[in-house]
């Protein structure tokens, strides 16, 4: 009989402290909740202690450092028609965490996908010459390009590095027969 009224206070206990972890919630320096109340955008909070009334708000965490997205080797054609393969580094910030949750679902995957497409159109227009010796040319060109893109969702692209260009196999032994 005693393990009754102890397993029921345990469980409003329980229920206590999971409604308070829910109506209160710490957000550090680094992150905004975007809240949205009865499914209305209702605001961005943070950083500090935040209230979030539960059952009427849901918050959605939004990471505001700057990270880097590591886009994967992709073949693009450059102008004079030589295929080559190219991989690539995006930085990048979150400047206006309500764009990146409300105007794209994915703010993420969306990025890769329009840096890689903005990529091969910048590749396109260079000679295969251009693209081995103006990297920085075309760094700054991605970046720009990317960046106007990627503003409507709140992202701010900071940086854009190339990593590594590989030209095709013919001619790579060529330069090889021009080095040696």
């Amino acid at each position: 009989m005693d393990s009754i009224p102890l397993f029921i206070g345990i469980i409003v206990v329980l229920f206590l402290f999971y409604f308070f972890s829910q109506v209160l919630r710490i957000v550090p320096q680094y992150q905004r909740l975007v809240i949205l109340s009865l499914g209305h955008y209702a605001g961005v909070r943070g950083p500090g202690v935040v209230f979030v009334i539960p059952f009427i708000e849901r918050a959605t965490s939004v990471d505001i450092r700057e990270r880097f997205l590591d886009i994967p080797r992709d073949t693009a054609i450059t102008l004079d028609n030589a295929p080559i393969s190219i991989d690539f580094l995006v930085y990048y910030r979150i400047i206006k965490p309500r764009d990146a949750i409300l105007e794209v679902e994915n703010v993420v995957s969306a990025t890769v996908n329009m840096a890689t497409t903005i990529l091969r159109a910048v590749i396109g227009d260079i000679d295969l010459d251009s693209v081995l010796s103006k990297r920085e040319q075309i760094n700054d060109t991605l970046r720009i390009k990317l960046d106007e893109v990627t503003e409507r969702w709140g992202i701010k692209v900071t940086n854009v590095e190339i990593r590594e260009i590989v030209p095709p196999p013919n001619v790579q032994d060529a330069m090889n027969r021009q080095m040696t």
